[in-house]
């Protein structure tokens, strides 16, 4: 009894040995090709190796899940309108080139129209980007499914299915990667009104993104009747940029206690709110100050603290926060 156990045991340990994997694939491979005559089994290897050349390089596993999260960068940037002369590129504008003034020369109300119809085209173009990163993720799963396939006799007689799939699938890839960077407004009517004998200076919008502000999430601290905030921008911009702090109590008890909710401008990146109750839990958001240029802003990065209990060891009365320490 003991011998038979021990020799069961000793079945498991070669069927779980790679070399054991490797005898199963060959005999697998072996009975795939007696179903072919060898002219035949020769295309289905070169085409077997083609296709999972190109799931292996051109729509990798790797690949996709960095789309999903450049996508999911997308969705959480704001969106402007750059207003730029027609020879310049889209970050190259200078106020020496282009003067203040043009904002001046467009008619309001036109503008105002322009932004939104870059609300509606951004909308339509994160739309697209996750309805194209979707047809990714379904091809890869076919053809993946269809290299694993056991029998290669379908596999050979779709072969030009196969090829069109893949065709596809290149140029849903290519739409992709040019549908990642913000494009042109179409501008239908002329922005710039009648000015007489002014020369209307020759002009172009474009929509860019701002990359999202997050809380710092490790260096944001609640004390006992005051919190330090500390919050980023992903990419850093080249000049300093306004923010704007909320807070409010979350499930106030009193009256009085729903006055316990501010909105504050801020100028840097850190900010210390006090005159908080002990105990109580917070909730925070901040974002990119409101610009007349943004056209879309679908996200607001929000944090949630609860102050330490015990008495309030704050500043006075009055004093509701201050720019924190950088």
């Amino acid at each position: 009894m003991n011998f038979q156990v021990t020799g069961l045991g000793l079945d498991r340990m070669k069927l779980d040995s790679p070399q054991s994997f490797l005898d199963q694939e060959e005999a697998e491979e072996a009975e795939d090709r007696q179903l072919l005559e060898p002219e035949a089994w020769t295309t289905y290897t070169e085409r077997r190796n083609a296709l999972r050349e190109f799931l292996t390089s051109d729509l990798s596993p790797q690949l996709l899940r960095r789309h999903h999260a450049r996508v999911e960068l997308l969705r959480k940037c704001s969106y402007h309108i750059e207003i730029l002369p027609k020879h310049l590129a889209l970050g190259d504008q200078n106020p020496l080139v282009l003067p203040h003034t043009v904002f001046q020369l467009i008619d309001p109300w036109k503008f105002q129209r322009m932004k939104k119809v870059g609300t509606a085209q951004t909308k339509i173009q994160l739309l697209l980007l996750a309805d194209l990163l979707e047809q990714l993720d379904r091809g890869r799963a076919e053809l993946d499914a269809l290299l694993e396939s056991p029998d290669p006799r379908p596999f050979l007689a779709g072969w030009a299915l196969v090829e069109q799939r893949l065709a596809g699938l290149s140029a849903v890839m290519d739409s992709f990667l040019a549908m990642m960077v913000p494009g042109r407004l179409h501008i239908k009517h002329r922005l710039v009104s009648d000015i007489g004998a002014t020369k209307i200076p020759h002009i172009r919008l474009m929509l860019s993104t701002k990359t999202p502000v997050m809380f710092d999430r490790k260096e944001s601290v609640a004390h006992r009747d005051w919190v330090a905030l500390r919050w980023f921008v992903t990419v850093q911009p080249a000049a300093a940029e306004q923010f704007e702090l909320r807070f409010k109590l979350l499930d106030p008890r009193t009256q009085q206690e729903c006055l316990q909710r501010a909105i504050i401008p801020v100028a840097a990146c850190t900010f210390d709110v006090h005159n908080l109750l002990p105990n109580r839990v917070y909730k925070f958001t901040i974002k990119r100050a409101e610009s007349y240029t943004l056209v879309y802003e679908p996200w607001q990065d929000s944090l949630t603290l609860q102050t330490r209990p015990g008495a309030p060891d704050g500043p006075a009365p009055g004093r509701l926060g201050k720019p924190g320490r950088p």
